[in-house]
């Protein structure tokens, strides 16, 4: 039996359609490199490695966990990377695309990683507790819409796949789930500076119920706050807009 580590937000997958779903969506984008996050018990992996063609390498955190994996798929023992996603460096040159059963508790976070490698990440089919999926893929105007739907969208196609059920893990989460995708687009928008943009989402979303000129009144001359869009909240801006005000910024 394997332990079960709440510090490292562990649910095992257990429901063999919801997995062969899940690596159906991912086979609809094709790859040659292929990164597996936190394998845990390996319910994916038994299916990812059955990929002909595919250079598959799996990053966990969880000693007991990599263990088990270096037994039950010996021949991915040396394809292994030790360590947290959030910290390892690029396991591939060139292009890759991610698949997870997320740990909940990082998911966001691991969310920023691929933006942060959204030049070498082609596709990622993830599970992300259920309002999270939803926010990344969030459309202007709706109470989910924020900073990583924007951060996301500005270089990644979102799109939400299936609901999956507490009952799908063991043991089950207190919270829905849902599989995502997202495919990269490039760099549409031409955005030549991402940290200034993404400073600029955040402060736009910290009074996300106010005006957008009382958060970025410090960022923009008086005249240009003069604009009309500055007399709407955040969440009524599409990308395009955020990309029209990065390029208007002091």
């Amino acid at each position: 039996m394997l332990t079960l580590k709440k510090s490292l937000g562990q649910h095992f997958l257990k429901d063999e359609t919801i997995c062969v779903r899940i690596v159906e969506e991912l086979k609809s984008h094709p790859f040659t490199q292929l990164l597996e996050v936190g394998p845990g018990g390996g319910a994916l992996t038994k299916h990812l490695q059955e990929i002909p063609g595919i250079d598959l390498k799996l990053v966990e955190i969880d000693k007991e966990k990599i263990a088990f994996l270096s037994i039950a798929f010996p021949k991915l023992q040396s394809h292994i990377v030790e360590g947290s996603i959030l910290d390892i460096a690029s396991p591939f040159e060139g292009k890759f695309t991610m698949i997870g059963n997320f740990p909940y508790n990082i998911s966001t976070q691991i969310v920023f990683k691929v933006i942060e490698w959204r030049e070498q990440v082609e596709a990622m089919v993830g599970m992300f507790q259920k309002e999270v999926a939803e926010r990344i893929c969030a459309k202007p105007g709706t109470k989910d819409y924020g900073i990583i739907s924007v951060l996301v969208q500005a270089y990644f196609k979102a799109s939400y796949l299936f609901d999956v059920d507490e009952t799908a893990f063991n043991p089950p989460p207190k919270v829905k789930s849902g599989v995502i995708s997202l495919v990269y687009i490039g760099n549409p928008y031409q955005i030549d500076n991402h940290r200034k943009f993404s400073v600029l989402v955040k402060t736009a979303f910290s009074q996300r119920r106010k005006q957008l000129r009382n958060p970025l009144k410090g960022f923009f001359d008086k005249t240009v706050l003069s604009d009309e869009i500055f007399t709407k909240r955040a969440e009524q801006l599409s990308v395009e807009d955020f990309v029209h005000l990065l390029k208007s910024m002091k």
